[in-house]
């Protein structure tokens, strides 16, 4: 992926730089910068590829997620390299993933603000706290030209080796040291072949048209992105409402309530004349 953010090392970005930089335009994927973190170091079989160019914007995340090696877990992943890397986003409010037209897998999307040193017992890498955001892209919500998904920095998940952690530190956003994307098990509930064809992932602002190509745009928008109404456009849309729901309410109350009173009172109206003539001329006269 190539994930653009502002990078404290320049000359090896790993074609991630910050929206809205001048001089980010022309940073690309650089393939090498990438590498494959699948279940094989846990003796599994599953395997990722991520094919990219230095010529071309378009990528793809793509292998084979295996299950039944470790009984139902498996994954496979692609990183950024180098432990003395750092990228500062800590002016930016979200990540921005744009994606093409995907299965229906469900991805995560992980980053890392710290690193240790590999095991010297066993020459693994020690675990350390994950900040993750899940994601899956549908025939139905891909758009031709991109699916741009935007994640504000509160809806990354803090985790621990698959767990999910409360007490923890917030993400530090100045010097984050890794990121990668992820095709998870989910406990036996997706695996076999997987392509995420992907674009340039971006630290952005919120965007200022969020409902426009967002995968799941909903009412929710403002919520999700942290945004306010102003006060002139919360108080005029109700103000129109107001008298036409009061008109449509008295109008069925009248229909349904008054009109039928009405009637049945007109007709006591028009009925008790005739009933008391009748009853007049029933009745014995006396001199």
């Amino acid at each position: 992926m190539a994930i653009y953010t502002e990078s404290l090392n320049q000359d090896r970005n790993a074609g991630i730089n910050c929206e809205n930089t001048a001089s980010n335009a022309s940073r690309s994927w650089i393939p090498s910068d990438w590498t494959a973190g699948d279940d094989c170091v846990r003796r599994g079989k599953s395997q990722s590829h991520f094919d990219c160019s230095p010529s071309d914007s378009n990528a793809c995340f793509y292998g084979q997620l295996d299950i039944q090696t470790l009984g139902g877990a498996g994954f496979a992943s692609q990183r950024t390299t180098g432990d003395d890397r750092s990228w500062d986003v800590s002016g930016y409010d979200s990540i921005q993933l744009d994606t093409g037209e995907a299965d229906k897998k469900r991805y995560t999307f992980i980053i890392k603000d710290k690193l240790l040193q590999m095991n010297p017992g066993n020459g693994r890498e020690q675990s350390t706290i994950s900040y993750e955001y899940d994601f899956s892209i549908s025939s139905k919500m891909a758009n031709s030209n991109g699916t741009f998904i935007f994640i504000p920095w509160k809806d990354f998940k803090a985790t621990y080796r698959g767990k999910e952690e409360k007490e923890v530190s917030a993400l530090d956003r100045k010097k984050i040291k890794r990121f990668s994307t992820t095709m998870r098990s989910f406990f036996s509930d997706q695996e076999g072949p997987f392509p995420l064809p992907i674009r340039p992932i971006k630290a952005v602002p919120l965007p200022n048209d969020p409902e426009k190509n967002v995968l799941g745009a909903s009412v929710d928008l403002l919520k999700l992105f942290g945004q306010e109404q102003s006060p002139r456009t919360s108080s005029r849309q109700p103000r129109w409402l107001v008298p036409i729901l009061g008109i449509v309410t008295g109008c069925w109350l009248f229909c349904n309530t008054g009109y039928p009173w009405l009637m049945k009172q007109s007709c006591h109206l028009r009925c008790r004349p005739r009933l008391d003539l009748l009853t007049l001329f029933q009745l014995p006269t006396t001199l």
